[in-house]
Protein backbone atom coordinates (compact mmCIF):
# COMPACT_ATOMS: atom_id res chain seq x y z
CA UNK A 1 0.00 0.00 0.00
CA UNK A 2 1.35 3.19 -1.11
CA UNK A 3 2.32 6.36 1.82
CA UNK A 4 -1.38 7.56 3.53
CA UNK A 5 -2.09 10.54 1.44
CA UNK A 6 -4.31 12.24 4.88
CA UNK A 7 -0.83 12.66 6.20
CA UNK A 8 1.25 15.52 5.45
CA UNK A 9 2.87 17.10 8.55
CA UNK A 10 3.30 15.35 11.69
CA UNK A 11 3.99 16.53 15.48
CA UNK A 12 6.40 14.10 17.53
CA UNK A 13 6.48 14.16 20.94
CA UNK A 14 9.79 13.28 23.04
CA UNK A 15 10.20 12.09 26.33
CA UNK A 16 11.22 14.94 28.32
CA UNK A 17 14.52 15.19 30.42
CA UNK A 18 16.85 11.80 30.95
CA UNK A 19 15.64 11.25 34.73
CA UNK A 20 15.89 8.33 36.96
CA UNK A 21 13.72 5.67 35.41
CA UNK A 22 13.59 7.11 32.14
CA UNK A 23 17.23 7.67 30.39
CA UNK A 24 18.30 7.64 27.00
CA UNK A 25 16.78 5.28 24.85
CA UNK A 26 14.02 7.51 23.68
CA UNK A 27 16.18 9.92 22.08
CA UNK A 28 17.15 7.22 19.92
CA UNK A 29 13.90 6.18 19.09
CA UNK A 30 12.67 9.41 18.02
CA UNK A 31 16.03 10.23 16.10
CA UNK A 32 14.84 7.26 14.10
CA UNK A 33 11.38 8.37 14.02
CA UNK A 34 11.97 11.68 12.38
CA UNK A 35 14.53 10.80 10.16
CA UNK A 36 11.72 7.67 8.70
CA UNK A 37 9.03 11.21 8.23
CA UNK A 38 11.06 12.92 6.76
CA UNK A 39 12.39 10.17 4.05
CA UNK A 40 8.92 10.07 3.56
CA UNK A 41 8.74 13.53 2.32
CA UNK A 42 6.42 14.63 5.66
CA UNK A 43 7.21 17.60 7.28
CA UNK A 44 8.22 17.47 11.03
CA UNK A 45 7.41 19.50 13.82
CA UNK A 46 9.12 18.12 17.02
CA UNK A 47 8.63 19.24 21.08
CA UNK A 48 10.65 17.78 23.50
CA UNK A 49 11.70 19.85 26.85
CA UNK A 50 15.60 18.56 26.44
CA UNK A 51 17.98 20.40 24.68
CA UNK A 52 20.53 17.83 25.15
CA UNK A 53 19.35 15.26 22.29
CA UNK A 54 20.03 14.17 19.08
CA UNK A 55 16.19 14.31 18.15
CA UNK A 56 16.29 18.32 18.69
CA UNK A 57 19.24 19.17 16.28
CA UNK A 58 17.99 21.46 13.85
CA UNK A 59 18.38 18.98 10.97
CA UNK A 60 16.18 15.77 12.80
CA UNK A 61 12.78 18.17 12.02
CA UNK A 62 10.76 21.43 9.98
CA UNK A 63 10.49 22.70 13.31
CA UNK A 64 11.61 21.91 16.99
CA UNK A 65 9.87 23.41 20.20
CA UNK A 66 11.93 23.10 23.72
CA UNK A 67 9.32 23.16 25.18
CA UNK A 68 7.81 21.88 28.96
CA UNK A 69 5.67 18.41 27.83
CA UNK A 70 2.42 19.61 29.42
CA UNK A 71 -0.84 19.80 27.96
CA UNK A 72 -0.98 23.08 27.52
CA UNK A 73 2.52 23.50 26.08
CA UNK A 74 1.09 20.92 23.58
CA UNK A 75 -2.05 22.35 22.58
CA UNK A 76 -0.93 25.65 21.96
CA UNK A 77 1.92 23.96 19.28
CA UNK A 78 -0.96 22.11 17.53
CA UNK A 79 -3.11 25.27 17.52
CA UNK A 80 0.39 27.25 15.69
CA UNK A 81 1.81 24.76 13.73
CA UNK A 82 -1.50 22.80 12.64
CA UNK A 83 -0.20 18.95 12.09
CA UNK A 84 -2.77 16.70 10.52
CA UNK A 85 -1.37 13.41 12.73
CA UNK A 86 0.60 13.33 16.10
CA UNK A 87 2.72 10.43 16.79
CA UNK A 88 2.03 9.01 20.15
CA UNK A 89 4.23 6.15 20.57
CA UNK A 90 7.97 7.11 20.63
CA UNK A 91 8.29 9.50 23.67
CA UNK A 92 7.85 6.76 26.19
CA UNK A 93 5.32 6.96 28.73
CA UNK A 94 4.86 10.85 28.50
CA UNK A 95 3.96 10.90 24.85
CA UNK A 96 1.67 8.03 25.35
CA UNK A 97 -0.21 10.29 28.23
CA UNK A 98 0.02 13.33 26.85
CA UNK A 99 -2.18 12.19 23.30
CA UNK A 100 -4.23 10.11 25.30
CA UNK A 101 -5.52 12.90 27.35
CA UNK A 102 -5.79 15.27 24.02
CA UNK A 103 -7.71 12.56 22.79
CA UNK A 104 -9.80 12.22 25.65
CA UNK A 105 -10.46 15.80 26.04
CA UNK A 106 -12.06 15.96 22.32
CA UNK A 107 -9.02 18.12 21.44
CA UNK A 108 -7.44 16.28 18.83
CA UNK A 109 -10.92 15.78 17.25
CA UNK A 110 -11.73 19.28 17.09
CA UNK A 111 -8.64 20.08 15.58
CA UNK A 112 -8.91 17.47 13.08
CA UNK A 113 -5.73 15.21 14.23
CA UNK A 114 -5.16 12.04 13.85
CA UNK A 115 -3.27 9.82 16.62
CA UNK A 116 -0.62 7.75 14.32
CA UNK A 117 1.39 4.25 16.11
CA UNK A 118 -1.76 3.23 18.44
CA UNK A 119 -5.37 4.44 19.01
CA UNK A 120 -7.27 5.33 22.45
CA UNK A 121 -8.21 2.08 22.75
CA UNK A 122 -4.87 0.42 22.18
CA UNK A 123 -3.45 2.40 24.38
CA UNK A 124 -6.20 2.13 27.12
CA UNK A 125 -6.59 -1.52 26.94
CA UNK A 126 -2.66 -2.09 27.48
CA UNK A 127 -1.78 1.07 30.07
CA UNK A 128 -5.46 0.82 32.08
CA UNK A 129 -4.85 -1.79 34.03
CA UNK A 130 -8.32 -3.13 34.81
CA UNK A 131 -9.21 -3.11 30.74
CA UNK A 132 -6.09 -4.94 30.34
CA UNK A 133 -6.55 -7.81 32.78
CA UNK A 134 -10.47 -7.80 31.09
CA UNK A 135 -8.46 -8.26 27.54
CA UNK A 136 -5.99 -11.23 28.68
CA UNK A 137 -8.65 -12.97 30.25
CA UNK A 138 -10.79 -12.85 27.07
CA UNK A 139 -8.05 -14.55 25.25
CA UNK A 140 -7.45 -16.70 27.76
CA UNK A 141 -3.68 -15.45 28.75
CA UNK A 142 -2.98 -15.81 32.42
CA UNK A 143 -2.18 -13.03 34.62
CA UNK A 144 -1.25 -12.86 38.49
CA UNK A 145 -3.41 -12.76 40.87
CA UNK A 146 -4.85 -9.15 41.34
CA UNK A 147 -6.79 -6.45 41.75
CA UNK A 148 -7.42 -3.31 40.34
CA UNK A 149 -8.23 -0.26 43.11
CA UNK A 150 -8.42 3.20 43.12
CA UNK A 151 -8.52 3.81 46.96
CA UNK A 152 -5.78 2.62 49.69
CA UNK A 153 -8.62 1.23 51.72
CA UNK A 154 -9.60 -1.16 48.58
CA UNK A 155 -5.86 -1.97 48.23
CA UNK A 156 -5.28 -2.97 51.71
CA UNK A 157 -8.06 -4.87 51.73
CA UNK A 158 -7.34 -7.32 49.14
CA UNK A 159 -3.71 -7.18 50.33
CA UNK A 160 -5.15 -8.90 53.25
CA UNK A 161 -7.34 -11.45 51.08
CA UNK A 162 -4.50 -13.22 49.08
CA UNK A 163 -1.68 -12.19 51.89
CA UNK A 164 1.45 -10.49 51.39
CA UNK A 165 3.64 -9.51 49.73
CA UNK A 166 2.27 -7.43 47.12
CA UNK A 167 3.89 -5.52 44.32
CA UNK A 168 1.81 -2.49 43.26
CA UNK A 169 1.83 -1.30 39.71
CA UNK A 170 0.46 2.24 39.20
CA UNK A 171 -1.74 2.56 35.62
CA UNK A 172 0.43 5.11 33.28
CA UNK A 173 3.19 5.29 34.79
CA UNK A 174 7.03 4.36 33.52
CA UNK A 175 10.18 2.71 34.83
CA UNK A 176 8.00 1.55 38.02
CA UNK A 177 7.42 4.98 39.03
CA UNK A 178 5.20 4.76 42.29
CA UNK A 179 5.18 1.14 42.24
CA UNK A 180 7.34 -1.43 44.66
CA UNK A 181 7.03 -4.79 46.85
CA UNK A 182 5.30 -4.16 50.24
CA UNK A 183 6.40 -6.95 52.36
CA UNK A 184 4.28 -5.38 55.83
CA UNK A 185 0.74 -3.80 55.69
CA UNK A 186 2.72 -0.28 56.82
CA UNK A 187 4.94 -0.73 53.27
CA UNK A 188 1.14 -1.63 51.47
CA UNK A 189 0.32 2.27 52.84
CA UNK A 190 3.14 4.02 51.93
CA UNK A 191 3.56 2.43 48.46
CA UNK A 192 -0.12 2.41 47.30
CA UNK A 193 -0.46 5.78 48.79
CA UNK A 194 2.50 7.18 46.41
CA UNK A 195 1.01 5.01 43.79
CA UNK A 196 -2.36 6.72 43.41
CA UNK A 197 -0.99 10.35 43.72
CA UNK A 198 1.19 9.71 40.77
CA UNK A 199 -1.08 7.44 38.60
CA UNK A 200 -2.64 9.89 35.81
CA UNK A 201 -5.98 8.37 36.64
CA UNK A 202 -5.45 7.68 40.20
CA UNK A 203 -5.29 3.66 39.76
CA UNK A 204 -2.82 0.99 40.62
CA UNK A 205 -2.44 -2.73 40.67
CA UNK A 206 -2.25 -4.87 43.74
CA UNK A 207 -0.43 -7.53 42.43
CA UNK A 208 0.10 -11.31 44.53
CA UNK A 209 4.26 -10.94 44.27
CA UNK A 210 6.08 -14.19 42.35
CA UNK A 211 9.43 -13.17 42.59
CA UNK A 212 11.78 -15.86 41.90
CA UNK A 213 10.34 -16.48 38.75
CA UNK A 214 12.08 -16.35 35.61
CA UNK A 215 11.31 -12.82 33.68
CA UNK A 216 11.22 -13.08 29.62
CA UNK A 217 10.25 -10.06 27.43
CA UNK A 218 9.47 -10.53 23.62
CA UNK A 219 9.91 -7.47 21.46
CA UNK A 220 7.19 -7.30 18.41
CA UNK A 221 5.93 -5.81 16.03
CA UNK A 222 2.76 -6.04 14.33
CA UNK A 223 1.26 -3.59 10.77
CA UNK A 224 -2.53 -2.78 10.37
CA UNK A 225 -3.43 -5.97 8.31
CA UNK A 226 -2.22 -8.04 10.93
CA UNK A 227 1.14 -9.17 9.85
CA UNK A 228 3.06 -10.06 13.29
CA UNK A 229 6.84 -11.17 13.96
CA UNK A 230 8.81 -10.99 17.02
CA UNK A 231 11.71 -9.10 16.53
CA UNK A 232 13.71 -10.45 19.49
CA UNK A 233 13.67 -12.36 22.46
CA UNK A 234 15.17 -10.93 26.13
CA UNK A 235 15.94 -13.17 29.41
CA UNK A 236 16.66 -10.90 32.68
CA UNK A 237 19.54 -12.40 34.64
CA UNK A 238 17.65 -11.35 37.70
CA UNK A 239 14.17 -12.99 38.54
CA UNK A 240 10.78 -11.08 38.95
CA UNK A 241 11.35 -8.67 41.54
CA UNK A 242 13.73 -6.02 39.69
CA UNK A 243 12.47 -4.08 37.80
CA UNK A 244 13.70 -4.79 33.65
CA UNK A 245 15.30 -1.60 33.23
CA UNK A 246 17.43 -2.56 36.49
CA UNK A 247 18.33 -6.08 35.24
CA UNK A 248 20.99 -7.51 33.41
CA UNK A 249 19.63 -8.49 30.22
CA UNK A 250 20.51 -10.82 27.43
CA UNK A 251 19.59 -11.59 24.23
CA UNK A 252 18.05 -13.44 22.75
CA UNK A 253 16.24 -15.89 25.55
CA UNK A 254 18.99 -18.76 27.03
CA UNK A 255 17.50 -20.68 29.47
CA UNK A 256 14.21 -21.59 27.88
CA UNK A 257 13.38 -25.19 26.50
CA UNK A 258 12.42 -24.77 23.17
CA UNK A 259 8.40 -25.69 24.01
CA UNK A 260 8.45 -22.56 26.80
CA UNK A 261 10.56 -20.76 24.11
CA UNK A 262 7.06 -21.33 21.76
CA UNK A 263 4.65 -20.84 24.13
CA UNK A 264 5.38 -17.51 25.12
CA UNK A 265 6.16 -16.73 21.78
CA UNK A 266 2.75 -17.50 21.01
CA UNK A 267 1.83 -15.42 23.74
CA UNK A 268 3.53 -12.32 22.90
CA UNK A 269 1.58 -12.81 19.28
CA UNK A 270 -1.67 -13.26 20.12
CA UNK A 271 -1.50 -10.10 22.72
CA UNK A 272 -0.42 -7.56 20.36
CA UNK A 273 -2.87 -9.02 17.64
CA UNK A 274 -5.78 -9.09 20.37
CA UNK A 275 -4.41 -5.54 21.63
CA UNK A 276 -4.77 -4.40 17.44
CA UNK A 277 -0.90 -2.26 18.02
CA UNK A 278 0.60 -0.76 14.76
CA UNK A 279 3.87 -0.67 15.24
CA UNK A 280 6.20 -2.22 17.84
CA UNK A 281 5.31 -3.63 21.32
CA UNK A 282 6.87 -5.11 24.35
CA UNK A 283 5.59 -8.06 26.19
CA UNK A 284 6.78 -9.43 29.55
CA UNK A 285 6.38 -12.52 30.72
CA UNK A 286 6.94 -14.09 34.37
CA UNK A 287 7.92 -17.96 34.18
CA UNK A 288 8.02 -20.49 36.90
CA UNK A 289 11.55 -21.73 37.08
CA UNK A 290 10.35 -25.57 37.18
CA UNK A 291 7.11 -25.51 35.89
CA UNK A 292 5.46 -24.52 32.26
CA UNK A 293 3.26 -22.24 34.20
CA UNK A 294 3.85 -18.04 33.12
CA UNK A 295 1.74 -15.21 33.81
CA UNK A 296 1.78 -12.19 31.41
CA UNK A 297 3.57 -8.69 33.84
CA UNK A 298 2.63 -6.06 31.23
CA UNK A 299 2.66 -4.99 27.53
CA UNK A 300 3.94 -1.74 26.49
CA UNK A 301 2.04 -0.55 23.12
CA UNK A 302 4.52 1.68 21.80
CA UNK A 303 8.27 1.70 21.56
CA UNK A 304 10.27 1.17 24.99
CA UNK A 305 13.29 1.16 26.26
CA UNK A 306 13.44 -2.51 25.61
CA UNK A 307 13.20 -1.54 21.70
CA UNK A 308 16.30 0.35 21.30
CA UNK A 309 18.04 -2.50 22.89
CA UNK A 310 16.42 -5.13 20.75
CA UNK A 311 17.24 -2.65 17.90
CA UNK A 312 20.39 -3.16 18.26
CA UNK A 313 21.01 -6.15 19.69
CA UNK A 314 19.45 -7.79 16.20
CA UNK A 315 20.50 -4.79 13.40
CA UNK A 316 16.19 -4.52 12.79
CA UNK A 317 15.41 -0.74 13.61
CA UNK A 318 11.79 -1.04 15.59
CA UNK A 319 11.30 2.88 15.43
CA UNK A 320 11.80 3.15 12.11
CA UNK A 321 9.36 0.28 10.84
CA UNK A 322 7.20 0.86 13.34
CA UNK A 323 6.80 4.73 12.05
CA UNK A 324 6.46 3.30 8.84
CA UNK A 325 3.39 1.07 10.02
CA UNK A 326 2.05 4.43 11.51
CA UNK A 327 2.01 6.09 8.09
CA UNK A 328 0.51 3.32 6.33
CA UNK A 329 2.79 0.91 4.91
CA UNK A 330 2.72 -2.79 5.78
CA UNK A 331 5.73 -4.99 6.59
CA UNK A 332 6.03 -6.73 3.23
CA UNK A 333 6.24 -3.55 2.14
CA UNK A 334 9.20 -1.72 4.44
CA UNK A 335 13.12 -2.58 2.96
CA UNK A 336 15.47 -4.07 5.74
CA UNK A 337 18.06 -1.63 5.83
CA UNK A 338 20.78 -3.28 6.70
CA UNK A 339 20.97 -6.30 4.02
CA UNK A 340 19.10 -3.81 1.27
CA UNK A 341 17.06 -6.76 -0.45
CA UNK A 342 15.00 -8.39 2.36
CA UNK A 343 12.09 -7.34 3.78
CA UNK A 344 10.56 -6.33 7.84
CA UNK A 345 8.23 -8.93 7.65
CA UNK A 346 11.36 -11.52 7.65
CA UNK A 347 12.22 -12.08 12.19
CA UNK A 348 15.94 -11.52 12.56
CA UNK A 349 18.07 -14.16 13.36
CA UNK A 350 21.51 -13.48 15.45
CA UNK A 351 24.34 -15.82 15.63
CA UNK A 352 26.14 -14.15 18.83
CA UNK A 353 24.68 -13.18 22.51
CA UNK A 354 24.12 -9.55 23.56
CA UNK A 355 24.48 -8.35 27.27
CA UNK A 356 23.15 -4.92 28.91
CA UNK A 357 24.49 -3.56 31.41
CA UNK A 358 22.54 -0.82 33.97
CA UNK A 359 24.08 2.32 34.69
CA UNK A 360 23.16 3.26 37.99
CA UNK A 361 23.62 7.07 39.71
CA UNK A 362 24.64 6.44 43.50
CA UNK A 363 28.16 7.65 42.72
CA UNK A 364 26.05 10.70 42.44
CA UNK A 365 23.64 10.17 45.01
CA UNK A 366 25.72 8.62 47.89
CA UNK A 367 22.82 8.52 50.49
CA UNK A 368 20.33 6.67 47.93
CA UNK A 369 19.10 3.20 48.77
CA UNK A 370 21.02 0.98 46.55
CA UNK A 371 18.36 -2.13 46.94
CA UNK A 372 16.53 -2.56 43.49
CA UNK A 373 13.42 -3.82 43.09
CA UNK A 374 9.65 -2.77 40.62
CA UNK A 375 10.60 0.89 40.53
CA UNK A 376 13.69 1.34 38.04
CA UNK A 377 16.99 3.41 39.49
CA UNK A 378 19.06 2.89 36.49
CA UNK A 379 19.89 6.50 34.70
CA UNK A 380 21.01 4.93 31.50
CA UNK A 381 23.18 1.34 30.19
CA UNK A 382 25.93 -0.22 28.38
CA UNK A 383 25.13 -2.91 25.45
CA UNK A 384 27.99 -5.23 24.69
CA UNK A 385 27.98 -8.27 21.99
CA UNK A 386 30.24 -11.65 22.26
CA UNK A 387 29.81 -15.07 20.46
CA UNK A 388 29.73 -16.23 24.60
CA UNK A 389 28.08 -15.11 27.76
CA UNK A 390 31.33 -14.52 29.08
CA UNK A 391 33.08 -12.67 26.64
CA UNK A 392 29.98 -10.05 26.85
CA UNK A 393 29.68 -9.73 30.10
CA UNK A 394 33.04 -9.06 30.42
CA UNK A 395 33.09 -6.28 27.72
CA UNK A 396 30.13 -4.93 29.50
CA UNK A 397 31.78 -4.60 32.89
CA UNK A 398 34.85 -2.64 31.72
CA UNK A 399 32.53 -0.41 29.81
CA UNK A 400 29.97 0.56 32.58
CA UNK A 401 32.87 3.11 33.85
CA UNK A 402 33.60 1.14 37.80
CA UNK A 403 36.79 0.91 37.21
CA UNK A 404 36.97 -2.80 36.76
CA UNK A 405 38.35 -5.26 34.05
CA UNK A 406 36.71 -8.14 35.47
CA UNK A 407 34.03 -9.01 38.05
CA UNK A 408 36.29 -8.73 40.95
CA UNK A 409 35.44 -6.01 43.17
CA UNK A 410 38.74 -5.75 45.75
CA UNK A 411 36.42 -4.34 48.25
CA UNK A 412 34.60 -8.49 48.42
CA UNK A 413 37.69 -10.14 48.22
CA UNK A 414 38.59 -8.43 52.07
CA UNK A 415 35.18 -9.59 53.11
CA UNK A 416 34.80 -13.26 55.16
CA UNK A 417 32.48 -16.09 53.81
CA UNK A 418 29.78 -15.40 56.36
CA UNK A 419 29.42 -11.51 55.16
CA UNK A 420 29.45 -12.79 51.37
CA UNK A 421 26.60 -15.03 51.92
CA UNK A 422 25.15 -12.46 54.12
CA UNK A 423 25.73 -10.07 51.21
CA UNK A 424 23.84 -12.66 48.54
CA UNK A 425 20.46 -11.79 50.33
CA UNK A 426 21.03 -7.96 49.39
CA UNK A 427 19.54 -7.26 45.58
CA UNK A 428 21.23 -4.09 44.87
CA UNK A 429 23.52 -2.74 41.96
CA UNK A 430 26.75 -4.77 43.57
CA UNK A 431 24.88 -8.42 43.85
CA UNK A 432 26.55 -9.66 40.13
CA UNK A 433 30.35 -8.83 42.19
CA UNK A 434 29.07 -10.67 45.31
CA UNK A 435 27.70 -13.72 43.00
CA UNK A 436 31.10 -13.73 41.37
CA UNK A 437 33.06 -13.73 44.59
CA UNK A 438 31.16 -16.50 46.27
CA UNK A 439 31.26 -18.59 43.50
CA UNK A 440 35.26 -17.69 43.38
CA UNK A 441 35.35 -18.31 47.09
CA UNK A 442 33.74 -22.51 45.99
CA UNK A 443 30.45 -21.79 47.33
CA UNK A 444 28.02 -24.00 45.53
CA UNK A 445 26.04 -22.59 42.32
CA UNK A 446 23.02 -24.48 43.76
CA UNK A 447 23.30 -22.48 46.94
CA UNK A 448 24.00 -19.37 44.87
CA UNK A 449 20.65 -20.62 43.13
CA UNK A 450 18.81 -21.15 46.07
CA UNK A 451 19.44 -17.47 47.55
CA UNK A 452 19.27 -15.48 44.59
CA UNK A 453 16.91 -17.35 41.75
CA UNK A 454 19.64 -16.35 39.62
CA UNK A 455 19.48 -19.12 36.92
CA UNK A 456 22.24 -21.78 37.17
CA UNK A 457 22.83 -21.30 33.67
CA UNK A 458 24.09 -17.71 34.12
CA UNK A 459 26.06 -18.96 37.36
CA UNK A 460 27.83 -21.51 35.81
CA UNK A 461 28.87 -18.90 33.12
CA UNK A 462 29.83 -16.67 36.02
CA UNK A 463 31.91 -18.93 37.93
CA UNK A 464 33.59 -19.93 34.28
CA UNK A 465 35.16 -16.39 34.80
CA UNK A 466 36.39 -16.87 38.25
CA UNK A 467 37.90 -20.46 37.22
CA UNK A 468 39.47 -18.98 34.27
CA UNK A 469 41.24 -16.21 36.30
CA UNK A 470 42.28 -18.37 39.14
CA UNK A 471 43.86 -21.01 36.01
CA UNK A 472 45.62 -17.80 34.34
CA UNK A 473 47.26 -17.19 38.13
CA UNK A 474 48.90 -20.91 38.06
CA UNK A 475 51.75 -22.29 36.08
CA UNK A 476 52.83 -21.19 32.56
CA UNK A 477 51.24 -18.90 30.21
CA UNK A 478 50.54 -20.55 27.22
CA UNK A 479 49.05 -19.82 23.82
CA UNK A 480 45.78 -22.41 24.71
CA UNK A 481 45.26 -20.60 27.78
CA UNK A 482 45.86 -17.22 26.29
CA UNK A 483 43.80 -17.95 23.59
CA UNK A 484 40.84 -19.20 25.82
CA UNK A 485 40.86 -16.40 28.06
CA UNK A 486 40.86 -13.74 24.90
CA UNK A 487 37.72 -15.78 23.66
CA UNK A 488 35.93 -14.88 27.43
CA UNK A 489 36.59 -11.64 27.39
CA UNK A 490 39.89 -10.98 29.00
CA UNK A 491 42.08 -7.64 28.24
CA UNK A 492 45.86 -8.16 27.32
CA UNK A 493 46.81 -6.55 30.44
CA UNK A 494 44.38 -8.08 32.86
CA UNK A 495 46.07 -11.56 31.39
CA UNK A 496 49.28 -10.20 32.59
CA UNK A 497 48.11 -8.85 36.04
CA UNK A 498 46.83 -12.26 36.78
CA UNK A 499 49.13 -14.55 35.62
CA UNK A 500 52.07 -12.25 36.18
CA UNK A 501 53.64 -12.91 33.10
CA UNK A 502 54.03 -11.05 29.86
CA UNK A 503 52.14 -11.80 26.87
CA UNK A 504 54.42 -10.81 24.65
CA UNK A 505 54.52 -13.06 20.94
CA UNK A 506 51.20 -14.66 22.40
CA UNK A 507 49.33 -11.72 21.41
CA UNK A 508 46.79 -12.63 18.47
CA UNK A 509 44.60 -9.45 17.19
CA UNK A 510 40.70 -10.14 17.38
CA UNK A 511 38.42 -10.76 14.42
CA UNK A 512 35.40 -8.70 13.72
CA UNK A 513 31.93 -10.50 13.02
CA UNK A 514 29.00 -9.17 11.44
CA UNK A 515 25.93 -7.90 12.82
CA UNK A 516 22.88 -8.15 10.00
CA UNK A 517 20.00 -9.30 11.54
CA UNK A 518 20.20 -12.70 9.42
CA UNK A 519 22.79 -14.45 10.70
CA UNK A 520 24.71 -14.42 7.06
CA UNK A 521 22.05 -15.95 5.28
CA UNK A 522 21.82 -12.41 2.96
CA UNK A 523 24.38 -10.77 1.76
CA UNK A 524 24.31 -7.09 4.15
CA UNK A 525 24.90 -3.85 2.58
CA UNK A 526 25.01 -1.90 5.75
CA UNK A 527 25.97 -4.19 9.04
CA UNK A 528 28.10 -2.90 11.77
CA UNK A 529 30.15 -5.36 13.54
CA UNK A 530 31.79 -7.20 16.98
CA UNK A 531 35.03 -8.03 18.31
CA UNK A 532 35.86 -11.58 19.24
CA UNK A 533 38.41 -14.53 19.19
CA UNK A 534 37.18 -17.26 17.55
CA UNK A 535 36.46 -18.08 13.62
CA UNK A 536 36.98 -15.71 10.48
CA UNK A 537 37.29 -12.13 10.32
CA UNK A 538 33.68 -11.33 8.86
CA UNK A 539 35.09 -7.22 8.29
CA UNK A 540 37.76 -8.49 5.70
CA UNK A 541 35.15 -10.43 4.06
CA UNK A 542 32.78 -8.05 3.51
CA UNK A 543 35.60 -5.22 2.31
CA UNK A 544 36.17 -8.09 -0.41
CA UNK A 545 32.94 -7.85 -1.21
CA UNK A 546 32.17 -4.08 -0.91
CA UNK A 547 35.63 -2.28 -1.61
CA UNK A 548 35.51 1.51 -0.58
CA UNK A 549 35.41 3.97 -2.79
CA UNK A 550 39.06 5.22 -4.61
CA UNK A 551 37.87 8.71 -5.44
Amino acid sequence: MPLREDIKKVLVIGSGPIIIGQAAEFDYAGTQACRALKEEGLEVVLVNSNPATIMTDKAMADKVYIEPLTLDVVKRIIEIEKPDSVLSTLGGQTGLTLSMQLDKEGFLKSHNVKLLGANRETIDKAEDRQMFKDTMEEIGQPCIPSKVVETLEDAQAFALEIGLPVIIRPAFTMGGTGGGIANTMEELHEIAENGLRLSPITQILVEKCISGWKEIEFEVIRDRLGNVITVCSMENLDPVGVHTGDSIVVAPAVTLADKEYEMLRTAALDIVSALKVEGGCNCQFALHPTSMEYAVIEVNPRVSRSSALASKATGYPIAKVAIKIAIGYTLDEIVNAVTGKTYACFEPAIDYLVVKFPKWPFDKFVYGKRTLGTQMKATGEVMSIGSSFEQAIMKAVRSIELGLDTLQMEKHREMSDEEILRQLHQCDDERIFVVYDALRRGIPVETVHEITMIDSWFLSKIKNLSEMAQWLGEGELTQDKYLAAKKWGFLDKTIEKLSGQPVGELHRPAVYKMVDSCAADFKAEYPYFYSSYDGENGAELFLVEHPPDKK
